[in-house]
């Protein structure tokens, strides 16, 4: 009898056990049951195995409930349930609960997160994982979504799915944005950015970098947003779709192509259309916002039109001036335009204004049954209407939208955008009526006879001097070709230097499209370059801080009369930079070119350059990780604008640690286009015997043999991406006694599978393990030997941005040995590790 209950309790054991077995393996693929539970070694796959459902970790002590593409690569997580309240270790438990509610519980039981549903309990509820990725709870056997009990699709995180909301139910209340992770990648609690649908006025949608507008769609004009001219209607593929009536407005798109796989998603710096690609297995980003200056929001201010093919991008439209004329000489144009004529209501007219993105339209009076004559009677007989546009484009136009205050945050596109009545005086137009044409015929053709009077008396003056001075100038011309003659022969024996080129390139300065600055305005803004103001000094001259006048700070280049950038690179800087507008790019004030000076005037960075401060053992523990982590970023999207965003293909050839300037925030501006050239649409590379550069930063093949394209750009990236993460500059740079540089110990690092090793030590453990070795595998795919092995901007910064992208492994730099300073013969002069190279021939090359 004394074996008895040892027996029971051992069968007890055993049918329980049993019991806990069961429930798991008994767990549908698609659905879970009232009796089931979900813990962290088990997933639900949706029906055809698109999505699925689990627990994942970034670190040992964050787990988190999400829902993932179940056959792509990588972890593209689409929705996390606990975003911001994670489990601490991987014993946690999803159930319903007894109200028929979703619970996810942790290893005490405690609740972690839960829905909430207020609809009474359900008698039979089931949890089930759609191919849509939409995750539903409700009744078994239910299949209305109008009966749901809840939905994950209702909830969206930082990825809006095709069929997934994206606005307001306002029957319920309910709103439905997507939110960017704190840190992509590795943390997807709630981040700072957010896209949302603004419904007030006629609805549009607003990115947000926490209560900041940073972009803004337009409304929607019956095809597709007025800011988005990029979509296209809808087609088999893809169709995009917006609603809005007294209930709800939503914008949402659907797939025809159930093979195709689209999200749209928001980062910390972006939002973006990213489409699965099958051949390439990799995600590829079709669209992203904002992309060049003229997508962040009130660019140009009130009634400024920013237009990115401009230079500058600001401009004001027709009937307007600038506001602060010395702000919009300097390319600020954010307080925006005045009227140059008040309006008298009566007799005001329109300006049409056609391929633009309609002005905010938060505030203004919408009517969808009006046509656009309607609307324009309306709006004239409205003394505070300032202008009208049709709601929608389809069927030739309709409905009314009219704004009664100042018109901000315009664009003009070269296609697509939509037309916008703009209200003017009439003088601003055009004639109002017969009389002004009268006045404007008399005030004409009294101008015409006074010209030509004073014409007529120029040119019997000239008349009368030229036999005078006929003489005059022939022996003038005589003298000067003897003197030019004389001073060839100088020349040529080597007794005078030439500075021809210098004055006759010098005066073709006056036809770029640039404010000039006088030699004494510079002077007093610098202090007469006391010392006390110089930044830096280089090759090319002396960099001096200044502040104008009128308060605005700035950084003077000022070239030395013995500068290596002569005059050919100092106008192809200008001529350059004056036309590029990026967030990532140095913005130039002006220039100045009097008393043989040639000087450029920049907007000061306060944090100088990058090499200033990553290569100061005392000032780099400042660059932590996720500073170091934006400047990357920040660079790479700068150089692809240089490389294909812009409206030219620019090599910029010396891109490196010292021409990557800082400002207030440590985003990151690229300098320094005196080398850069400029490429054809269909130009691929180029050969030059005038190798320029940076030692350290060059690709083999432009050291080597010359030829430069955007893969030479690309080599410098690498290397600087490098040098960002170990903090330790490429020249200069020897492990141990062995003759390898930075590139060489990245390389040995990476294939022994120590990567990690290369961090910088004063960025401490505050990193992110993948996003390091996925910027480490980056730098060393751009330093690749071979130009052909190496990708693309367009490439890098996908694969930056995206944790899921897929990388090939890297092969061996170029460049990776370097010279042992031990080798070196102490008598030698020492070479300044960042020597710049402006014109040298290269014979040979230790490239190995």
């Amino acid at each position: 009898m004394g074996g008895f209950p040892n027996l029971l309790s051992f069968f007890l054991l055993l049918f329980f056990t049993s019991l806990v077995f069961f429930s798991k393996v008994s767990i549908s693929q698609d659905t879970l049951t009232a009796t089931q539970s979900l813990a962290t070694n088990q997933t639900l796959l949706s029906q055809k195995q698109v999505f699925e459902l689990g627990f994942f970790t970034w670190g040992a002590s964050k787990w988190f409930l999400g829902i993932r593409y179940k056959n792509i690569e990588g972890q593209t997580v689409v929705w996390v349930a606990n975003r911001d309240n994670p489990l601490g270790n991987s014993n946690g438990i999803l159930k319903i609960g007894d109200r028929g509610n979703l619970v996810l519980l942790d290893q005490t039981g405690n609740s972690i997160w839960s829905t909430n549903q207020t609809t009474s309990s359900p008698s039979n509820p089931v949890l089930q994982l759609l191919d849509s990725g939409n995750l539903v709870l409700k009744e078994a056997n239910q299949n209305d979504p109008s009966k749901y009990l809840w939905q994950s699709f209702d909830y969206p995180t930082d990825t809006l799915l095709p069929g997934m909301k994206l606005g307001w139910d306002f029957d319920t209340g309910m709103e439905r944005h997507i939110t960017s992770w704190r840190v992509a990648g590795a943390d997807p609690s709630t981040g700072d950015y957010s896209f949302k649908v603004n419904y007030h006025g006629l609805p549009q949608i607003f990115l947000l970098n926490k209560q900041k507008i940073v972009y803004r769609s337009g409304p929607w004009n019956g095809e597709r947003f007025s800011g988005v001219p990029e979509m296209q209607p809808g087609t088999d593929s893809i169709k995009f779709s917006f609603f809005s009536d007294e209930h709800q407005v939503y914008y949402t798109f659907s797939i025809g192509n159930q093979s195709l796989f689209s999200r749209l998603s928001v980062t910390n710096t972006e939002l973006q259309r990213m489409t699965w690609i099958e051949s390439t297995r990799v995600w590829t980003k079709f669209w992203y916002a904002p992309k060049d200056q003229c997508d962040y929001y009130k660019q140009c201010g009130p009634f400024g039109v920013c237009d990115a093919n401009a230079s500058p991008v600001c401009v004001c439209m027709r009937g307007f001036r600038p506001r602060n004329l010395q702000a919009w000489n300097l390319r600020d144009g954010s307080d925006g335009c005045v009227r140059n004529t008040q309006l008298d209501c009566e007799g005001d007219k329109f300006l049409e204004m056609k391929n633009v993105k309609l002005p905010d339209t938060t505030s203004v009076f919408a009517n969808r049954s009006m046509n656009i004559v309607e609307c324009g009677d309306l709006c004239l007989r409205n003394c505070n209407c300032t202008a009208y546009a049709n709601i929608e484009i389809t069927n030739g136009g309709t409905g009314c939208v009219m704004w009664s205050d100042e018109l901000i945050d315009i664009r003009q596109y070269p296609h697509g955008g939509q037309t916008l009545y703009v209200r003017l005086a009439a003088s601003d137009v055009g004639s109002a009526n017969g009389s002004h044409k009268t006045k404007d015929v008399v005030k004409v053709a009294g101008i015409t006879v006074a010209a030509a009077i004073i014409l007529l008396g120029l040119a019997l003056f000239f008349l009368y001097k030229k036999k005078k001075l006929r003489r005059l100038i022939k022996v003038k011309t005589e003298y000067r070709g003897s003197l030019e003659r004389s001073q060839d022969m100088l020349i040529t024996e080597g007794v005078i230097s030439s500075n021809r080129e210098n004055s006759s390139e010098s005066s073709k300065m006056e036809d770029l499209e640039l404010p000039l600055f006088d030699f004494n305005t510079i002077r007093m803004a610098t202090n007469n370059f006391s010392d006390s103001n110089k930044l830096g000094q280089g090759g090319f001259g002396t960099v001096y801080r200044g502040r104008l006048v009128e308060g605005q700070e700035i950084a003077v280049k000022r070239l030395s009369k013995s500068s290596v950038q002569g005059i050919e690179e100092f106008k192809n800087e200008v001529m350059l930079i004056v036309r590029l507008q990026h967030r990532n790019l140095v913005r130039l004030f002006g220039c100045c070119i009097e008393m043989e000076e040639k000087m450029l005037i920049y907007e000061y960075l306060e944090n100088r350059s990058l090499d200033s401060i990553l290569f100061d053992k005392a000032k780099r523990s400042l660059l932590d990780w996720q500073t170091r982590f934006n400047i990357i970023c920040g660079t790479a999207r700068g150089l692809l604008y240089l490389h294909q965003d812009s409206r030219f293909k620019i090599i910029h050839r010396d891109l490196k640690a010292s021409n990557v300037l800082l400002d207030r925030e440590m985003n990151p501006k690229i300098s320094d286009f005196g080398m850069a050239r400029i490429f054809t649409t269909d130009q691929t590379e180029a050969n030059t015997l005038r190798i320029v550069g940076t030692y350290g930063y060059m690709s083999p093949e432009y050291a080597m043999d010359g030829i430069f394209s955007v893969k030479s750009d690309v080599f410098s990236f690498g290397v600087l991406v490098l040098e960002i993460i170990s903090g330790t500059k490429n020249r200069g740079f020897y492990y141990s006694n062995k003759e390898l540089n930075l590139l060489g110990h990245a390389w040995m690092l990476w294939m022994d599978g120590n990567a990690l090793e290369l961090v910088d030590s004063s960025i401490g453990d505050s990193y992110v393990e993948s996003e390091v070795l996925r910027c480490i595998q980056v730098g060393l795919l751009c330093v690749q030997e071979r130009a052909e092995d190496r990708p693309t901007m367009s490439s890098v910064v996908l694969m930056l941005s995206s944790e899921t992208a897929t990388m090939p492994q890297p092969k061996s730099p170029g460049f990776a040995l370097g010279r042992n300073p031990v080798e070196t013969d102490s008598s030698t002069s020492k070479i300044d590790e960042s020597c710049t190279v402006n014109q040298v021939t290269v014979t040979m090359l230790n490239a190995r």
